[in-house]
């Protein structure tokens, strides 16, 4: 079989989330007082309809589940495509898909702020963000893909690309605030400078993976120019009040300057093996092509360079750099924000740990007890990457999990950050 083939596994799972959704399409046309009014619009869009209008909405255990199936379902098709495009999964592509990761809070704390008027403000809550932002995502793909050997037509696409997301989904709000233009237009302008460097200083990267980078980039430091007015010329909230005037720099340093520490010093314990892995020809993990995992496992490799060099080296890669900053800031970014700055957790498996870490009476509201329960998760996902060994094919399907649980643990720890400091 070839490495791009589709597994007997995968082209089950594939035929059979294909089959459900397919169901649930033709239910939506068939039977909508069943698949819609009482289930997708109880469940899904009403919660989502709340959370743009009214700052925030509950889940629910139905909508978790369906989110997490969701999740599940995308990881395991995407990384059958991906392999089957034989699209790139070096650090490179895990540092411009980590780009989007952080994404995402940024345009999701700027609905937060109630920027976006009334239709368009839906996009960016949570899940319909991260399914809005993954075709900007595709697109910004494709013109890597078409583009590759023609570095001024793509930078052309993606600045059209730019143009369009702004154009379309973000500047004709700025007109509904009473507040100045001054950073949304720099933001704007700069984020466009931004793609063109990225793509400079990217020249000989895979097409595919340096137009994600730059899109993502471009489109971050348009955000963050939205930020930055808010910070300068507050507007009204939908309640009628301005920000809350919360400390900046303490949740800085707490929530993103102490996991940056660590993952620092983690990075440090394994870059020297990386390097003298990567100087063997191979990568962190990775057994070497022509071999089956079974085949490998069947006979003593202890002194191969990937057992030898794995368990260190592999501390060093973006994948677990970007897991455990991701991890440890949404542990702090919750501790702080419930405990000392008044948030409540949504979530309600999270707030039913922090509930149980409230009633130990030992300090604040209990999600301390959330923020060690991350730590610890984090530690034991960090080690089963030291110890697991995947074949080359499988290579695309664990960043896409690295890829799910920075989604999971960056996108909302980054969320509360900016949400703290802007006092939305």
């Amino acid at each position: 079989m070839e490495e791009t083939d589709f597994s007997k596994l995968e082209r089950n799972l594939i035929l059979t989330f294909s089959i459900i959704a397919f169901v649930v399409i033709i239910g939506l046309l068939l039977k909508p007082e069943v698949f819609w009014d009482d289930f997708a619009k109880v469940y899904i869009w009403d919660p989502i309809v709340k959370d743009a209008g009214q700052g925030d909405a509950g889940y629910s255990a139905v909508n978790t589940i369906v989110y997490i199936s969701i999740m599940i379902a995308a990881v395991i098709i995407l990384q059958a495509l991906f392999r089957k495009w034989k699209l790139p999964v070096d650090d490179k592509m895990v540092w411009a898909l980590m780009a989007w990761v952080v994404l995402a809070p940024i345009l999701r704390v700027m609905e937060d702020s109630d920027y976006f008027a009334e239709g368009i403000d839906v996009l960016f809550i949570s899940p319909i963000i991260h399914i809005h932002l993954a075709a900007w995502l595709v697109l910004a793909g494709y013109i890597g893909h078409i583009g590759r050997e023609k570095h001024l037509s793509m930078l052309v696409m993606l600045l059209v690309a730019y143009i369009s997301f702004t154009g379309l989904l973000v500047l004709p709000n700025v007109h509904t605030h009473d507040s100045g233009h001054f950073y949304i237009l720099s933001g704007a302008i700069l984020g466009a400078i931004m793609i063109a460097l990225v793509m400079h200083n990217t020249w000989d990267w895979d097409g595919v993976t340096r137009s994600i980078l730059a899109f993502a980039v471009g489109l971050i430091t348009m955000g963050l120019g939205h930020w930055a007015q808010l910070v300068n010329t507050p507007w009204a909230q939908e309640n009628g009040n301005l920000p809350k005037d919360n400390d900046v720099i303490l949740p800085l340093i707490i929530a993103v300057g102490v996991p940056l520490v660590v993952t620092w010093l983690v990075w440090k314990r394994g870059v020297e093996d990386l390097a003298q892995l990567r100087l063997t020809g191979n990568e962190a993990g990775v057994i070497p092509d022509g071999l089956t995992l079974e085949e490998w496992e069947s006979e003593d490799r202890s002194n191969h360079p990937v057992e030898l060099l794995t368990p260190a080296g592999i501390l060093a890669t973006p994948m677990v750099g970007g897991m455990l900053f991701g991890q440890l800031c949404d542990g702090l970014a919750t501790m702080m924000g419930i405990d000392y700055y008044g948030f409540s957790e949504k979530h309600p498996l999270s707030d039913a740990v922090i509930q149980f870490g409230n009633s130990l009476n030992i300090i604040g509201e209990g999600a301390w007890l959330f923020f060690l329960l991350k730590a610890t998760l984090i530690t034991v996902i960090v080690w089963m990457f030291s110890q697991m060994r995947v074949e080359s094919r499988q290579q695309h399907l664990r960043v896409l999990v690295v890829l799910a649980v920075m989604i999971v643990g960056m996108a909302p720890g980054l969320r509360g950050i900016g949400r703290l400091i802007l006092g939305v």
